[in-house]
Order: structure tokens, then sequence, then C-alpha cells
């Protein structure tokens, strides 16, 4: 090779320059994927702690005691019988609730899975029917005779837990097809029944332990939501909580933004207990081949 000549296609400096020209440039795909995810998150973070952090600077503007509004709340007696009279109510609407959604939607995945467009058009119900509306028909049915039971507090309140039940459909049934979803139900059921094992057995037994994560996820947005009603809760009981928040707004500026933060830490810690015992037993029933 001359001093002057280029080096070939098939020369050491060719095949280098070859394989600089045809190396792909870095993909920057999953950077972008990542700033994308990461803009979500921060987002997500900030719609959920900003107008927790307004409220609690809203809390503590009495001046010279920034608690000031903290100890009336606590001090109210008030404060503390309408939130357990609202989270006693929240606790048996979610047993209801799974009583009826985890048997239904059991049998449709396993027996009757042409239903299930129409079990979950049913269980969509109580986002189309307003609130207002569903309240006045059960004060109209229930109001009447022959079964008066808005006429005395304890009636109230099963009407209540009645309707709270209603509006938990849309989340319960969707936690617990989830869950069903995610294991095999049918291979479960087979191996029980030949073990013999009856529906109730099963449903306890066998099927329950492996959805336990939907359920409470499904038995957390119930108690968030029973906590936090107010339009059912102000014609059917006054002592629930959503209507002793409203009434301490009308008398109060500073009390009601602490009940908030107070009710809401409270409601923390008790989706926190309620998890700790759902899953105080890890008991997960697997079915499988031999290995």
């Amino acid at each position: 090779m001359s001093a002057g000549s280029s080096p070939g296609p098939f020369s050491p400096i060719g095949i280098m320059r070859s394989w600089l020209r045809l190396k792909p440039a870095p993909d920057s795909r999953p950077a972008r994927g990542s700033l994308v995810a990461w803009l979500i998150l921060i987002a997500s973070v900030l719609y959920f702690f900003l107008p927790l952090v307004a409220t609690l600077e809203y809390s503590l503007r009495p001046k010279p005691n920034h608690l000031l509004a903290y100890q009336t709340a606590l001090k109210d007696p008030k404060f503390f019988s309408a939130l357990a009279y609202s989270f006693v109510v929240g606790v048996i609407t979610i047993v209801l609730s799974i009583s009826i959604i985890l048997p239904t939607a059991f049998w449709v995945r396993l027996r009757l899975p042409r239903l299930r467009s129409a079990v979950e058009f049913v269980t969509l119900l109580p986002f189309i029917i307003p609130a207002v509306v569903l309240v006045f028909g059960l004060l109209r049915i229930y109001s009447a005779k022959p079964i008066q039971l808005v006429a005395t507090d304890l009636g109230s309140t099963a009407v209540l837990i009645g309707a709270y039940v209603v509006l938990s459909f849309p989340y319960m049934y969707r936690a617990v097809d989830t869950g069903l979803a995610a294991i095999d139900v049918r291979t479960l059921t087979e191996a029980a029944q030949s073990m013999g094992a009856g529906w109730g057995r099963i449903l306890i037994q066998v099927i329950l332990p492996n959805i336990r994560a939907a359920l409470l996820a499904g038995a957390f947005l119930t108690l968030a939501i029973v906590i936090g009603e107010y339009t059912i809760a102000t014609f059917l009981a006054r002592p629930a909580f959503g209507p002793f928040l409203s009434d301490l707004g009308r008398s109060a500026p500073f009390e009601p933004a602490a009940v908030a933060l107070i009710s809401f830490l409270l409601t923390w810690l008790a989706m926190i207990l309620i998890a700790i015992v759902g899953r105080g037993a890890r008991t997960r029933v697997q079915v499988g081949g031999a290995r």
C-alpha cells in the first residue's frame, strides 16, 4: 500500500471505519421512559400531598396558639362518637359486602362466565344512580308501613349499612374478581372437592386465603368511602362523621381542617391495622402437579 492510497475495505482500518459507521446510536427510549415514569410519580405525589399540606397550613393559622383547632377538636366528644360510629358501620359494611361479592364472583367465574358482563353492569349501577336518588328511594320505601325502619335509630343504621353495601359493590367486585383471575379457581375447587370439602369450606379455607390482598384492597376503599360519605348519612344517621364535619364547618373556621387531618390519620391507622390483622395468617393454598 502506497503512502497516498486509502486503506481497502478489508484492511483493519477499513473494518474499523465500517464498524464505527454501522454502530447503532445508543437507544434513548429507556431513559425517556424512566423520565416519564418519574414525572408521573412526582405529579401523583404532589396531587396527593399538596392538599394535605395546604389543609395543615390552614389548621395552624390560629394565633397565638397554633394548635388551638386540634385541641378544640379533640376535646369535642361528638368527634370521637361520630368517627367511631362511622368506623363500626364501615366494618359491618365490609363484612356484608365480602359475604355477597365473594360467592357471586366465585360462582360467576367458575360456572357462569356468560353472566360476567351482566354482573359487572349491576355492580356499576352505584356509579350511575346518584346518591341523593338512592337515599330518597330508601326513605320512600322504609318510612311507610309495613316496614318503617327509619322510624328508629337502629332501623336507620340498618338502612344506612345496606346503602353503603350497595355503594361498595363497584370497588369490592373488581377487587375480588381481579384476585380470582390471578389464581386457578377451577383447579383449586376440584382439588378441594376431591377431598370432600363443601362449598362453604372451599370459599373460606381455599379461595379466601389466596385472594387476601384483593379483599384488603376492597376493604380499604370501602372503609374510606363510608367514613367520608355525606349525602346518605345526612338523611339516615346524624351521628355519622360526614354530617358532623359539615356541621362543624358552619360554626368554626379552623376546626374542620384539623378534624379532617385527624380523621385522615386515624383512617390510615385503621387501614394499617386491618392489613396487619388480615395478613397475620399467611397461609396460601396452592395446587400443583407432582415435582
